[in-house]
C-alpha cells in the first residue's frame, strides 16, 4: 500500500530523481523520459474517458490501471535474480499484451474496411483518442530508446505498440463503426487554391 501523506519532498530541487531501486538520476534520464511520457498517455486518457460510456469506458479504466503498472515497471530497472526475490518488482506482463490484441481483434471485425489514412479527428471520443494514439507511440519510442542502452522489461514496448493499435481501432469505432472516419485525400490542397481561400478564416 501506497501512503503519500506530502506531496513536494524537495528532494528533486537540485534536477535529479530517484527510481524505484532507490538510484538517484537526472529528471531528464532517458529512463525518466519514459516513464513520464507513459504518465502523459495516462492523462490523455484520462481526458477521452470524459467522451466514453459502457465497455468502452471500462476498457480505458483498465488501460490507465496498466500503464500505472507499466510506469512502476520502467521506474526500477531490472536487476538479476529480481524474480526469485521476497517481493519482485511489478512488471508489465504478456498476458496484458495479449488482452490488447484481443480486444482489437474484437473491435475491428465490426469495423468497415479501411480504404484511406485517416486524420485524426471525428466525434469527441474519436480525437481524444487518437491523440492518446499519438502520445503512446511517442512514449514507444522513448522506450524503444531507452532500451538501446540499458536494460528494459521486453513486454514494456510491446505493450505500447499495441496499445496504439488499440487506440486506433477503438477511434474508429468511436466514428460510427468507421462511417465517420476522416479520410485523407492525398494532395486535396495542392492544385490552384480558389479565390476565396485567400479569404482569412472566420475568427469566431
Amino acid at each position: 500500500m501506497v501512503v503519500l501523506n506530502r506531496i513536494y519532498t524537495r528532494t528533486g530541487d537540485s534536477g535529479e530523481t530517484a527510481l524505484g531501486d532507490g538510484s538517484r538520476v537526472a529528471k531528464h534520464a532517458p529512463r525518466v523520459a519514459a516513464y513520464g511520457t507513459v504518465d502523459e498517455t495516462n492523462a490523455a486518457v484520462g481526458l477521452a474517458r470524459l467522451h466514453a460510456e459502457g465497455r468502452t469506458d471500462a476498457a480505458l479504466a483498465r488501460i490507465q490501471n496498466d500503464l500505472f503498472d507499466l510506469g512502476a515497471d520502467l521506474c526500477r530497472p531490472p536487476a538479476e535474480g529480481e524474480e526469485t526475490a521476497d517481493h519482485p518488482p511489478l512488471r508489465i506482463s504478456e498476458s496484458q499484451v495479449s488482452r490488447l490484441e484481443t480486444e482489437i481483434d474484437v473491435m475491428n471485425e465490426a469495423l468497415q474496411p479501411l480504404r484511406s489514412f485517416v486524420l485524426p479527428g471525428g466525434s469527441p471520443l474519436a480525437a481524444h483518442l487518437h491523440l492518446c494514439r499519438t502520445v503512446a507511440r511517442r512514449a514507444e519510442r522513448l522506450v524503444v530508446a531507452l532500451a538501446a542502452g540499458e536494460s528494459v522489461n521486453p513486454a514494456a514496448a510491446r505493450y505500447l505498440n499495441r496499445l496504439s493499435d488499440w487506440f486506433f481501432v477503438a477511434a474508429r469505432a468511436a466514428n460510427d463503426g468507421g462511417s465517420g472516419d476522416v479520410l485523407w485525400q492525398p494532395g486535396a490542397n495542392f492544385q490552384t487554391a480558389p479565390e476565396s481561400a485567400n479569404e482569412p478564416p472566420d475568427a469566431t
